[in-house]
C-alpha cells in the first residue's frame, strides 16, 4: 500500500505573504495538520500555487487525501471531452499536485520531473492523435485510415532535452523533432503525406502552446530539427538521417544523447535513433568534442550576457558560470568522447550518466558524487524559481527582497541560502573549468627552434590542411618541441615526427587527444623516435590511441581466454559480417598496439611479448571461426560430419610471436559418412572445406576498409603447397605415419589444435602425439637435420647483424636443435623453453652448453622480437639513436659495437654446439 502524501511530508516552505497562503486555504477547507501548513507556506510565496490552489481547490483537496502517485496517475488517466481544454486543466492539476508534493519533500527531484514528462509525453501524444484524426478518417493521409491513429500514419515525435532524458523542470518548454517513415509512402504520393504530417504537427503545437483564459499546456520549440531554418516542422526520417551524416553538427549529437520516441509511431522513430548511432556515437575517443562544447558554451554565455561574476542576486542557474549547464556539458562531453566505445555511458539522465562515467573511470567517485549533489540542488533550486510565477526562467530574484520570497518557499534562511547557492556556483564552476581549460602541462616551455625548413612543409600535409587542426597543433607545439629536444638525436627525432605527421590523413581528433592527454604526446614522440616501424602504424591507424586512454592500457595482460571473451561479445553484437570483420580489425589492433607498447616502456619482456602476441593471435581466430562458419554454412549449409579443426603450426604453435609474424595453420576436417553439405548452394565434401578454409583466409588478411588482421601460411599443410587447402583427417593421419618427411615430423611437434568440434580436435592430437612418440632411426633423422640445416642456412643467410633469427648459429639453430631433440624424445612439448628441456636427455649436453645456449636463445629473441617492433621486416642501413638506445635497454649491451660482439661470439657459440651434437 503507498504511504499517504501527508505522512510523507519531511520540509515545509514559509509563506512570505501569510494573507495569500490563507486565502489559498480557505479554497481548500478540509485540510488540517501538515497539509494545511504546507499549502499556506507555498501558496503565501508562490503567486501561482496561489492561484492553482483557488482555481482547482476541489480536486486538489481530493488528491492530498491519497498518494500522490495514485492521484497522478488517475489525473493522466481521466477522460477528457475536448482535447485542448483538458489537456490545459490536466496541466494545472499537475502543477499543483507536483509543486506540493516537491516542496514538501514528497518526491525528490527524479519523481518530480519524472511526472513533469510524463504529463508531457501524454499531453503530445493525445494532441497528435487529435490532429491527425480528422485527416486519416477522411483518407487524406495516402495508403493510411482510421486504424493508423496508433501510430499516427507513420510519424514520429522524439523528445530531446530535458523531456527526452525524463528530467523536465517545472515550467519547461518542450523540444520536439517530427519525423515520418517515408517508407510507408508510394513515391508520387510523398509530397502530399508530408503535408498532411505538416498541417499536423502545426495543429498539435497550437493545441499545446496556445495561450487561452485557461492557460497553456506546454510551450513547444521544434526548432531542433535538421536546419530548422529552411525545413518544414515535419520532415522525413531518410532526409534527416542524410542531413545528419553530412552536415551533423556536435552540439546536434550532443541533442541527440537525450533523444527518445514520446509519441507516434514508436516503431520507426526507434529505427531511425539506432540508425542514428553512428553520428551520435564515434567509435573513436572523441575529444574534438570538448573544443566544440567550450565553443558553445561561451557562444552561448557571449548571446545572453551572462559573464558577470557568480552572486545570489540576478544569476542564471542554467547558463550562468557554475550553473546547471555546466554539469551538463561536463557530462555529455565525456560522454561523446567516450560513449561510442562503451555503450553503458549512453544513459540519457544526467545524475545516472554521472554515475557511469564513475563507474568506468571517465570521472572520479568523489567529483561525480559532488555534482550529482549539486546537480539536484541547483534543479531544485530552478524549480522553485519558475513555481513563483509560473515563468520560463532560470535567473535568481534581482532584488533581496524578492530573494527573501524565494528562500521563504525553500523553507531556508535567506543569508544562509545566499551563502550555499555561491558556494555551489563556485564550486561547480571550478570542478566543470577542467574540461574547458587545455592541462597545465601544456604550458609553453623553452623554444627549442625547430628547423623552419621542415616546420615550412607541414602546410601542405593532409593533417594540416584545416585550419581547425593547425590551430591545435600551434596550442600543442610547445611541449612537442621540449620532447623532442630531450631525444638522444633531436633533429632525428624531428624528423621521424615529420614523418610521423606526413602519414596522417587527418589531425583534428589525433591533435585534440594530445591537448587533452600530454602523456599520450609522450608516448606519441617516444614511438616515432624508438621506433619509425610502429610510427608508421599509428599514422594509419590513429584509432589505436582510444585504448591508451579508453581502458586499462597500462595494466597485466588478461591471457588468450579474456582476449577471446572479449572480442567474442563484441563480435555477437554485430549481425552484419563485413562490419563484424572491420569490428575485429578494430580490437586487434588496438591490443596488438598495446603489446608493443607494454615492451617499448619496459613493462613486459621479450619473452612475455612473445606471448602475448600468440595469445592475441589465437584469441582472434577462436572468436573469428564461429563466425566463419556460421556465414559460410548460411550459403552452403552446415559442415559435414564434425566439420573441421585449424590447426596452429610454426611460431604460433609455439606460442612465441613477433610483431610482424604471419600466421601459420593448418584446416583437418572430418566429414565422416556425408557426402555433401544441405543449404542453398550445397557443396561436396571436399569442395566445402576447401572455400570454407579460403573464407577462413580471407577473413584473417583480406585488407577492408580497417585493413587487415595476419598473413596467413598454409604450406606447413601436407604436400606443401601441392596439397589441398583443407586436409580430412584420414589423409592427415596416412600422410604424417607413411609420407611425411623428417622436417614434417619436426614442424608437428608444434602443432596444436586451436578450435573446432572438441572430439575432432582430440583426434587430431592424438594423430600428433602417435606420430611422435613413433621412434625412427636417430641416424637418419640427425642426417637429415644436418642436410636441412645445410640447405636453410644457404636459402636464408642473415641480412643484417641484428637478424638473430637467420643464419649459421642463430636462433632458428637452436629452434631445430631443439625440435630434433623433441622428436628424437618422442615428447609433446610445444614450446621453445620446453623442447630444449630435452636436450640434456638426448644429447648429453653438458650444464655449460645448456647455459650457453639458453643465454644465446635469450639474447636472440630479445633481439628479434624488438627489431621487429622498431624495424618491422626490413633492417634500415643506419640504426637511429632512438632505437639503438632502445636496443642497449632490452639486452644490456653499452653500445652497437658491443652488441654486434655480443651476438656474433653468441652465433659462433651456438654453431659449435649445434654442429657437435648433431654430427656426433
Amino acid at each position: 500500500m503507498t504511504t499517504s502524501f501527508e505522512h510523507r511530508i519531511t520540509r515545509l516552505p514559509r509563506a512570505f505573504e501569510p494573507e495569500r497562503g490563507a486565502d489559498a486555504l480557505a479554497h481548500l477547507p478540509a485540510l488540517g495538520g501538515s497539509l494545511a501548513d504546507l499549502v499556506t507556506g507555498a501558496a503565501g510565496s508562490s503567486p501561482y500555487l496561489a492561484d492553482l490552489c483557488r482555481r482547482e481547490g476541489a480536486w486538489l483537496e481530493e488528491a492530498l487525501s491519497i498518494a500522490p502517485e495514485d492521484a497522478f496517475d488517475a489525473l493522466i488517466a481521466a477522460p477528457m471531452e475536448d482535447v485542448a481544454s483538458g489537456l490545459r486543466r490536466k496541466k494545472a492539476r499537475a502543477a499543483a499536485l507536483i509543486g506540493l508534493a516537491d516542496l514538501g519533500g514528497v518526491w525528490e527531484l527524479d519523481a518530480v520531473t519524472g511526472a513533469l514528462t510524463r504529463l508531457a509525453d501524454h499531453a503530445v501524444q493525445v494532441a497528435l492523435a487529435a490532429a491527425l484524426q480528422g485527416p486519416l478518417e477522411r483518407g487524406r493521409l495516402p495508403g493510411q485510415g482510421a486504424a493508423d491513429i496508433e501510430v499516427a500514419g507513420g510519424l514520429a515525435v522524439l523528445a530531446m532535452g530535458k523531456m527526452g532524458a525524463g528530467e523536465l523542470n517545472y515550467s519547461s518548454d518542450i523540444d520536439l523533432i517530427c519525423l515520418f517513415d517515408e517508407t510507408r509512402f508510394e513515391a508520387d504520393s510523398y509530397g502530399e503525406a508530408r503535408a498532411v504530417f505538416v498541417k499536423a504537427v502545426r495543429a498539435m503545437c497550437k493545441t499545446l502552446s496556445d495561450r487561452t483564459a485557461e492557460g497553456y499546456v506546454f510551450r513547444t520549440d521544434l526548432r531542433l530539427r535538421p536546419d530548422a531554418s529552411v525545413t518544414p516542422v515535419a520532415i522525413s526520417m531518410e532526409a534527416a538521417e542524410r542531413y545528419y551524416e553530412s552536415f551533423g553538427r556536435t552540439w546536434e549529437r550532443a541533442a541527440f544523447i537525450k533523444a527518445r520516441v514520446a509519441a507516434g509511431d514508436h516503431g520507426a522513430g526507434a529505427r531511425f535513433l539506432d540508425a542514428l548511432t553512428p553520428f551520435v556515437w564515434r567509435r573513436h575517443l572523441d575529444y574534438a568534442a570538448i573544443q566544440d562544447a567550450q565553443d558553445m558554451r561561451l557562444r552561448i554565455r557571449d548571446h545572453k550576457g551572462l559573464t558577470k561574476p557568480i552572486s545570489h542576486l540576478g544569476h542564471d542557474l542554467k547558463l550562468g558560470a557554475g550553473g546547471i549547464r555546466e554539469i551538463e556539458f561536463f557530462t555529455q562531453t565525456r560522454q561523446l568522447i567516450a560513449g561510442g566505445r562503451d555503450p553503458s555511458l549512453r544513459a540519457r539522465r544526467t545524475v545516472a550518466a554521472l554515475s557511469q562515467l564513475a563507474a568506468q573511470g571517465w570521472v572520479g567517485t568523489d567529483e561525480a558524487a559532488q555534482l550529482t549533489q549539486d546537480y539536484r540542488a541547483l534543479r531544485d533550486l530552478e524549480h522553485r524559481v519558475q513555481m513563483i510565477a509560473d515563468q520560463q526562467t532560470h535567473a535568481l530574484p534581482e532584488t533581496t527582497a524578492e530573494f527573501e520570497r524565494l528562500a521563504a518557499l525553500c523553507g531556508e534562511d535567506p543569508d544562509a541560502l545566499a551563502r550555499e547557492i555561491e558556494a555551489r556556483l563556485h564550486r561547480v564552476s571550478e570542478m566543470t573549468r577542467t574540461l574547458f581549460q587545455p592541462s597545465p602541462d601544456l604550458a609553453p616551455p623553452r623554444d627549442t627552434g625547430p628547423d623552419t625548413a621542415l616546420l615550412s612543409r607541414w602546410a601542405g600535409y593532409p593533417a594540416l590542411r584545416s585550419p581547425r587542426a593547425v590551430e591545435i597543433l600551434k596550442r600543442v607545439w610547445p611541449r612537442v618541441a621540449a620532447r623532442l629536444a630531450e631525444a638522444g638525436q633531436p633533429e632525428e627525432a624531428l624528423s621521424h615526427f615529420d614523418a610521423f605527421l606526413n602519414g596522417l590523413p587527418a589531425g583534428v581528433q589525433l591533435f585534440s587527444l594530445f591537448e587533452a592527454n600530454p602523456q599520450l604526446l609522450d608516448l606519441v614522440v617516444d614511438i616515432v623516435d624508438t621506433a619509425p616501424e610502429l610510427g608508421q602504424y599509428l599514422t594509419r591507424n590513429a584509432a589505436v590511441f582510444d585504448a591508451v586512454i579508453g581502458g586499462q592500457f597500462f595494466g597485466s595482460w588478461p591471457g588468450e581466454a579474456a582476449l577471446q571473451a572479449e572480442l567474442a561479445s563484441l563480435l555477437a553484437a554485430e549481425a552484419d559480417y563485413e562490419k563484424l570483420l572491420d569490428r575485429a580489425r578494430l580490437w586487434q589492433k588496438e591490443w596488438h598496439f598495446r603489446i608493443g607498447v607494454h615492451l617499448l616502456r619496459g613493462l613486459a619482456d621479450a619473452d612475455e611479448t612473445g606471448w602475448h602476441y600468440a595469445d592475441l593471435a589465437g584469441a582472434v581466430i577462436k572468436a573469428l571461426w564461429p563466425h566463419v562458419t556460421r556465414e559460410f554454412a548460411r550459403k552452403h549449409g552446415e559442415a559435414p560430419g564434425r566439420g573441421a579443426s585449424v590447426l596452429a603450426m610454426g611460431s604460433l604453435g609455439a606460442g612465441r610471436l613477433t610483431a610482424t609474424s604471419d600466421l601459420d595453420l593448418i584446416v583437418v576436417f572430418d566429414a565422416g559418412d556425408v557426402e555433401a553439405s544441405t543449404g542453398p548452394r550445397p557443396l561436396a565434401t571436399r569442395p566445402y572445406f576447401a572455400r570454407l578454409t579460403q573464407a577462413l583466409v580471407t577473413a584473417l588478411s583480406a585488407p577492408t576498409a580497417e585493413g587487415r588482421l595476419y598473413q596467413v601460411d598454409m604450406r606447413l599443410r601436407p604436400s606443401g603447397r601441392q596439397g589441398p587447402v583443407a586436409t580430412s583427417l584420414a589423409a592427415f593421419t596416412a600422410y604424417q605415419t607413411e609420407e611425411a618427411w623428417t622436417w614434417e615430423h619436426l614442424a608437428l611437434t608444434r602443432a596444436e589444435p586451436l578450435v573446432g568440434d572438441r572430439s575432432l580436435m582430440d583426434d587430431i592430437e592424438a594423430v600428433r602425439c602417435r606420430v611422435l612418440s613413433t621412434l625412427s632411426a636417430r641416424a637418419v633423422i640427425l642426417s637429415d637435420v644436418t642436410d636441412m640445416r645445410g640447405r636453410l642456412h644457404a636459402a636464408k643467410p642473415a641480412q643484417h647483424i641484428l637478424d638473430s633469427g637467420q643464419g649459421l648459429g642463430g636462433l632458428q639453430d637452436i629452434d631445430l636443435f631443439a625440435q630434433t631433440a623433441t622428436r628424437l624424445a618422442g615428447a609433446r612439448h610445444r614450446r621453445l623453453i620446453e623442447q630444449m628441456g630435452n636436450l640434456p636427455h638426448v644429447f648429453s649436453l653438458t650444464k655449460e652448453e645448456q647455459a650457453e645456449l639458453d643465454k644465446a636463445r635469450h639474447l636472440f629473441w630479445t633481439v628479434r622480437t624488438a627489431a621487429r617492433l622498431v624495424f618491422g621486416e626490413a633492417f634500415p642501413a643506419e640504426v637511429g639513436a632512438g632505437a639503438a638506445t632502445f636496443l642497449y635497454r632490452m639486452t644490456g649491451a653499452d653500445d652497437l659495437t658491443a652488441l654486434e660482439t655480443t651476438l656474433s661470439e653468441a652465433r659462433v657459440s651456438v654453431d659449435a654446439i649445434v654442429t657437435r651434437h648433431l654430427t656426433a
